[in-house]
C-alpha cells in the first residue's frame, strides 16, 4: 500500500542533491511506491481546528539541475497524511518551535518523524545533558563571570550558540585567548539565549564523527576532518568526510542513548562524537546519509522507510 508522504522542508530548488538527506529520502519513499507532497515551513497552516498546508505533488530524480518537478499547488490536511517530515533546517528559533506545536495536532495519527514534541524539548545541545557521563564538561550560560571561571578551570574551550547549526558561531578559546568578553558582548547583543561552552577535546583534530541512528539502532558513521586551520568540522565550513568504523566506545554511547531515542519517536538522528565524549544529539534535522552510502553502500534511507512502514502496518 502506497502512503502518502508530505516533506516539510526549505526550499526544494536551493538543495544540493548529491548531499541532502532530506532529498534521499524523499527519492527511497518514491522508489517504494509513496506518493510525495512538498511544502516550506511558511506554508504551514492551522485553521478552525485543522492543520493544513500549501504545497505540490512532488516528483523527484537524481539530475542535476532537473531534480524535482511540482504538481498543481494544493491546500491538503495534514491529517489526511499518513506521515509527515519535519526537516527544515535549523535555526531552532520561535518559528521553527511553533510548527512543531502545530504538528503536534496531527501526531501520532498522522506519523510526524521525528516526533515533535521531542524535537522541540530536545533540541541537539540540550539532549545531551541528560548524559553527563558521556559528555565533555559542559556548560550552559549568560553570566560573563560564571563563563570566565569556567574557562580558567578548563583553560581551552569551545563557545558557540545555543540554537545554532552548521558550525555558524562557533569559537575555539585557547588559554591565550582573549577575545571572551567580546563575543560575549556580540552573543548578548543578538539574542537572549544563553550559550553552550564545553572543554575542548583535541582529538577533533582527527575528525569529528557523525554516527547514524535508525529507531535508536546505530547504523553506520562518517567521520568529518577539518579543514587546515578550522576548528570545525562541519560539512557546511568545509569538513571533509572520511569513511570510518565504529569503536567500542561509540557503540557504547549508542547503547545508553538508544533507547530514549527510540522512546521519543526519534527515528533519524545523528550524533556528534569527538575522541570519547558525545558532543551533540541532532534530531531536527540530521545530515550525513548520501556519505555513507557513498563511502560503504549502506541505505540508510531504506532502514528509515522499513521503520516507518512497520509503523504504520505496511
Amino acid at each position: 500500500m502506497a502512503l502518502k508522504v508530505a516533506f516539510q522542508m526549505d526550499p526544494i530548488a536551493a538543495i544540493n542533491i548529491d548531499g541532502d538527506s532530506t532529498f534521499r529520502i524523499a527519492l527511497e519513499a518514491q522508489a517504494r511506491g509513496h506518493m510525495l507532497f512538498y511544502y516550506t515551513p511558511d506554508r504551514l497552516i492551522y485553521r478552525q481546528g485543522r492543520v493544513l498546508a500549501r504545497g505540490w505533488p512532488l516528483v523527484v530524480r537524481r539530475e542535476p539541475g532537473n531534480h524535482f518537478t511540482l504538481g498543481d499547488e494544493a491546500e491538503v490536511d495534514l491529517a489526511e497524511m499518513d506521515v509527515v517530515w519535519l526537516r527544515q533546517d535549523p535555526p531552532f528559533d520561535m518559528g521553527y518551535i511553533t510548527t512543531t506545536h502545530l504538528l503536534d495536532r496531527i501526531h501520532p495519527k498522522t506519523l510526524v518523524v521525528n516526533d515533535p514534541f521531542w524535537v522541540r524539548n530536545y533540541p541537539e545541545k540540550l539532549l545531551v545533558l541528560d548524559f553527563p557521563d558521556l559528555t565533555p564538561p559542559t556548560l550552559i550560560a549568560r553570566d560573563l563571570a560564571v563563563i570566565r571561571d569556567f574557562k580558567a578551570e578548563h583553560g581551552d574551550v569551545i563557545l558557540k550558540p545555543l540554537y545554532g547549526n552548521g558550525g555558524a558561531g562557533v569559537f575555539r578559546l585557547d588559554p591565550n585567548d582573549r577575545n571572551l568578553a567580546s563575543l560575549h558582548e556580540l552573543f548578548t547583543s543578538i539574542n537572549r539565549e544563553p550559550m553552550i561552552v564545553q572543554k575542548y577535546v583535541p582529538a577533533v583534530v582527527k575528525g569529528d564523527k557523525r554516527i547514524i541512528l535508525v529507531d535508536g539502532e546505530p547504523v553506520g558513521a562518517i567521520n568529518r576532518v577539518p579543514a587546515a586551520g578550522e576548528t570545525r568540522s562541519n560539512m557546511h565550513v568545509g569538513g571533509r568526510p572520511e569513511p570510518t568504523q565504529l569503536t567500542d566506545r561509540e557503540r557504547e554511547i549508542c547503547a545508553v542513548i538508544g533507547p530514549t531515542l527510540r522512546e521519543k519517536g526519534q527515528i533519524f538522528v545523528g550524533i556528534d562524537v569527538i575522541g570519547d565524549w558525545l558532543t551533540e544529539i541532532n534530531v531536527t534535522s540530521p545530515t550525513g546519509i548520501q556519505e555513507l552510502e557513498r563511502f560503504d553502500g549502506t541505505n540508510v534511507a531504506e532502514k528509515i522507510w522499513q521503520v516507518i512502514e512497520a509503523k504504520r502496518g505496511l
